[in-house]
């Protein structure tokens, strides 16, 4: 049959719908392209939320262990009153960064001047200590086990003892989020905060399992129910600074120190205790140190339990006199190694490259010996 005739008005027509059909095929895969970047970023960010969402609970950092029950004792008022441990004069906390990418958290430290390792918790479990001798790569650990709401904590190391004094500053929580990165502030517990707890009592000397030396102030929490770094009052203690840990310390338990049979005749007390402030206001935020570029050491650690005093190892010293060899910014100097500034003798304690003697940063690395001439 042959084709039916189409007059030229009609041809025309039937071209110009073609050509609008076109245009509006062409505008429509342009505004899809357009909007794909951003549908695929809105992909990624869901599918890292529901990955957190995903995680297991919190765990007690020593599954398995059931504490025996215990009842309120007779009390015997402590002879002083905890004031608040200030850490403020301590060299500030490194800050944190960190994903959830493939069920592990990837943790990373922004460097602080003078520091030579760092050791990283999840929730008060130790998940390692990065080495850094001078690498310019990433300081990164990774947390194998991550859990929903975790919170992680840093700080920052300034000579290979591991003791009280090499320590600086502990960080404020990071709290894993919604959308799997690590950021300050969403899981604190507000100041103001009542929580009624068991407190008992432990005399233990050496470090707690921060670090830092059992004292007067320093209290074992669950860091699940008040994170390490909170400062909360005790009726009848003082202030508390949440900084250790132990078997028995589990949910609304909290462990306060107190100086040998002070710790017995404080027994087990019922207590509401109250979240405060930051009494020293936080020490502030370092400066980091340029960002690394060889990958550092990164070597788990066990959780340390309260030992006896670490003994210092002993270095050369002067005790003033004739000035040793001034101090140059460029040499790189060992431990031992003596130099003279601003009219006072040095000793290295620890390598170090254009750390200035005597400065606040400087404390672990140079030790004073006195004035020279």
């Amino acid at each position: 049959m042959p084709p039916i005739p189409m007059r030229a008005g009609a041809r025309s027509r039937t071209r110009l719908w073609l050509t609008v059909a076109a245009a509006a095929a062409s505008l429509v895969a342009l505004l899809a392209l357009l909007a794909g970047a951003p549908a695929s970023a809105d992909v990624r960010a869901g599918q890292a939320g529901e990955a957190a969402s995903t995680l297991p609970a919190c765990p007690f950092w020593a599954a398995g262990i059931t504490p025996p029950a215990r009842s309120v004792t007779p009390w015997v008022a402590p002879l002083q009153t905890a004031g608040a441990v200030n850490f403020s004069t301590r060299p500030a906390a490194p800050t944190l960064t960190g994903t959830l990418a493939n069920g592990q958290v990837t943790v990373t430290v922004a460097p602080v001047p003078n520091a030579v390792a760092y050791k990283v918790w999840r929730d008060g479990v130790d998940i390692g200590y990065i080495s850094y001798w001078g690498q310019t790569g990433p300081l990164t650990v990774t947390d194998t086990a991550p859990c929903q709401g975790a919170y992680y904590d840093v700080v920052a190391m300034y000579d290979t003892s591991n003791s009280d004094a090499s320590l600086g500053r502990l960080s404020v929580p990071y709290w894993l989020g919604a959308n799997g990165t690590l950021a300050p502030g969403a899981g604190d517990v507000a100041v103001g905060t009542q929580i009624p707890v068991m407190v008992t009592s432990y005399d233990n000397t050496g470090q707690d399992a921060s670090g830092y030396n059992a004292q007067l102030g320093v209290c074992a929490t669950d860091p699940r129910v008040i994170p390490w770094g909170t400062y909360f009052t005790v009726p009848g203690y003082g202030t508390c600074y949440a900084a250790d840990l132990g078997t028995w310390i589990q949910n609304d338990t909290v462990d306060i120190w107190l100086p040998g049979d002070q710790a017995n005749n404080w027994g087990v007390q019922d207590r509401t205790v109250t979240v405060i402030a930051d009494p020293y206001g936080g020490g502030g935020t370092p400066t980091p140190t340029p960002t690394p570029t060889t990958s550092p050491t990164v070597s788990p650690t066990p959780t340390p339990t309260p030992t006896g005093s670490p003994t210092p190892t002993p270095t050369p010293t002067t005790t003033g006199g004739t000035c040793a060899t001034p101090w140059n910014s460029t040499t790189t100097y060992t431990s031992g190694a003596l130099v003279s500034y601003a009219g006072k003798n040095y000793t290295a304690t620890y390598v170090s490259t254009g750390a200035v003697p005597g400065d606040p940063t400087s404390w672990a690395v140079w030790k004073a010996d006195g004035p020279c001439d």
